[in-house]
């Protein structure tokens, strides 16, 4: 199957990348660019539908439920067999589209980035 990168993909590696340098660890952001290419990519070129199916995810809000009946209506104007899903590895959450045998990769945050930073939310008047 063909994989094709969006530009929130890429802004989600750019931003990745900041993640890593704001760390003082820039090799994690090579290590993602390893995994990408030696795990990821092969194994949705080799096993599309690996990841779980995002649609099939409830909804936590009202506004979210709305959002995925659109998105529901829109795939299946599209045709039957496409689908958006998304892939768990250790340390990321990529979500992608199968589109007419095409996968798109949308979407790519490492689980950290997924946290909040309570350090800086906490204050002395707590």
């Amino acid at each position: 199957m063909l994989i094709k990168i969006t530009g929130n993909f890429e802004a989600n590696l750019e931003a990745i990348d900041a993640f890593w340098e704001e760390c003082q660890f820039p090799q994690g952001y090579d290590q993602l660019l390893d995994e990408l290419e030696l795990t990821i990519i092969p194994n949705l070129e080799r096993f599309p539908l690996i990841g779980r199916p995002f649609i099939s995810l409830q909804p936590d809000s009202v506004e979210s439920m709305h959002l995925q009946d659109k998105l529901r209506k829109k795939l299946a104007q599209m045709g039957r067999d496409n689908d958006i899903r998304q892939y768990l590895t250790e340390n990321y959450l990529v979500l992608y589209a199968i589109i007419n045998n095409v996968i798109y990769l949308l979407s790519i945050k490492h689980n950290k980035q997924l946290s909040f930073d309570f350090t800086h939310l906490w204050t002395d008047r707590m």
